[in-house]
């Protein structure tokens, strides 16, 4: 079987259990270390032509990281295209096992087995902590409804002070996000890359949580010790 993913997570799920199935990757996928497979582009503008020249049997997507018109260019040209939905962690599973298992006909990976008793074993949470989520700025923009790394996070005791705005990735001016009532603010260093110096300053009163955007917002071999980076880091 021949795949080609064009989603940096699911490419990493797919290299990590069958190496030999993956012939074309985006430029974003970036695990496994040395991932020697052909590239075609980025998520959101990949090389149509170089994917079907590769002659793909599947060529694995997703609702929120691909465009339609890709996605629909490829199906014109009789490619099979799988499309995943991730937007919690059951989901996340779920979608998983579908691709691996019953897409892709292999035997379901151990380290899928581990990634769920990982967040099984998780304590209850004591009372969450409010927090802001940015995940980019010029213009500030943060998790909303409806996220899969939003999910994680309630999982973690972390409640995000947007997660009932209409949108799932609203901007919002940096004066209101001060003023938002949150106890920490939480910044990612993907898909915008916060860092001690360029992030944590905009918000003065407020402790920041760095965090791995691998292990908040990737969803594949990383989930299983995203429980313990996490709640390192948000401690």
């Amino acid at each position: 079987m021949r795949v080609v993913s064009l989603v940096p997570s699911l490419t990493e799920a797919v290299a990590v259990t069958a190496p030999g199935l993956l012939v074309g990757a985006t430029d974003w996928c970036t695990h496994p270390a040395g991932l020697d497979v052909a590239r075609i582009g980025g998520t959101k503008n990949p090389d149509v032509a170089a994917i079907l020249a590769l002659r793909p049997d599947l060529v694995v997507a997703n609702e929120e990281e691909n465009r339609e018109p890709d996605l629909a260019a490829l199906r014109a040209a009789g490619a099979e295209v799988l499309v995943t939905e991730v937007r919690t962690l059951d989901q996340s599973f779920q979608e998983l096992d579908r691709l691996l298992v019953t897409a892709c006909g292999l035997t379901r990976p151990r380290w899928l087995d581990e990634a769920e008793a990982a967040w099984a074993a998780l304590p209850s949470p004591r009372a969450p902590r409010r927090a802001v989520v940015p995940v980019w700025r010029r213009p500030w923009m943060v998790l909303g409804r409806d996220t899969f790394a939003g999910d994680l996070l309630a999982r973690l005791g972390v409640e995000n002070v947007y997660a009932d705005h209409a949108e799932r990735y609203p901007r919002i001016p940096l004066d209101a996000l001060n003023a938002a009532g949150a106890d920490l603010v939480v910044l990612p260093d993907e898909p915008y890359r916060f860092t001690t110096d360029d992030g944590p300053e905009a918000f003065p009163a407020l402790p920041a949580a760095l965090v791995d955007g691998r292990y908040l917002t990737w969803y594949g071999p990383s989930l299983v010790r995203a429980p313990a980076v996490l709640r390192a880091a948000l401690r």
